[in-house]
């Protein structure tokens, strides 16, 4: 059984907690919901308040908050995260074509897993490669991404050999219909934001996105994918990391520390934290 119960983060988490990780936002948004059934319950959600593309600012700082709360908060701060999203996830349910429960303990190991999928790439971009004590810390403590919804801690993968595995088998799977890739390509165009907004950030976006995703990821969104875009985005991914090593910690850890203080705030004053 993996169980988390430290309240301070071993610093390789720390280090991971980047807002630069901000730029690969949009590809592990993509990669939660290539799973069809996680994909169709948010592209068909009647939630319209958790919604990227009808409330873009509200849901990044539910997500961030989030991230933030599982990363570096108390025990106490995530049992209030919890029963925030469960009330929130209450209202999120599909029956058809495909059959989609906000609870499955399944499809939340699969989003958790790409969270950490995410947080470990981001590290490798930024620090290199972890050692592998480093690696296990990191990996233990990303246990944290389900256990702050209803994953058990015993569904985490035993180790990080285990969780490469299940990612493997969790990508053999990953698929997406007409619903849900036009869902992922309005998002990853920025399709849903005014056209003055979506003019000149659009395209960066969509670069940025598809350039942080994995092939399969890639191939089912339709993206094309040429060396030569590789070779832009590996200068972009240098520039994340001299960028990072520059940065005070404080600067380096914002919005995520921002986030934190605010979800503080509103446990402190009784208001809602998602």
């Amino acid at each position: 059984m993996t169980a988390i119960t430290q309240e301070t983060p071993p610093k390789v988490a720390l280090d991971s907690i980047s807002g630069l990780a901000l730029a690969a936002a949009a590809s592990n948004v993509v990669m939660q919901l290539a799973r069809l059934p996680v994909g169709r319950g948010v592209a068909e959600s009647t939630v319209d308040s958790g919604r990227v593309d009808r409330h873009p600012l509200k849901r990044t700082r539910t997500t961030l908050s989030y991230i933030a709360v599982a990363m570096s908060g108390t025990e106490d701060e995530r049992e209030a995260m919890r029963r925030e999203v469960d009330r929130a996830h209450r209202q999120v349910r599909a029956r058809e074509p495909v059959a989609y429960n906000a609870f499955d303990p399944e499809l939340q190991l699969w989003v958790a897993a790409c969270l950490y999928y995410g947080t470990e790439m981001i590290y490798r971009i930024l620090y290199g490669e972890p050692t592998p004590e480093q690696a296990e810390e990191l990996y233990r403590h990303g246990a944290r991404f389900g256990t702050t919804l209803q994953m058990r801690p015993e569904q985490w993968p035993a180790d990080r050999a285990a969780f490469e595995e299940y990612w493997r088998e969790g990508v053999r799977r990953v698929r997406m219909d007409d619903v849900t890739r036009t869902y992922l390509r309005d998002l990853t165009e920025l399709r849903f934001l005014p056209i003055p907004v979506r003019l000149p950030l659009g395209r960066c976006h969509t670069f940025l996105t598809v350039g942080f995703l994995p092939q399969p990821f890639r191939d089912e969104l339709g993206y094309p994918w040429t060396p030569r875009d590789q070779r832009r985005f590996d200068r972009f991914t240098r520039l994340l990391r001299t960028t990072n090593r520059v940065m005070p910690r404080p600067a380096r850890e914002f919005p995520f520390n921002l986030y934190l203080h605010d979800v503080r705030r509103r446990i402190r004053t009784g208001r809602p934290i998602v």
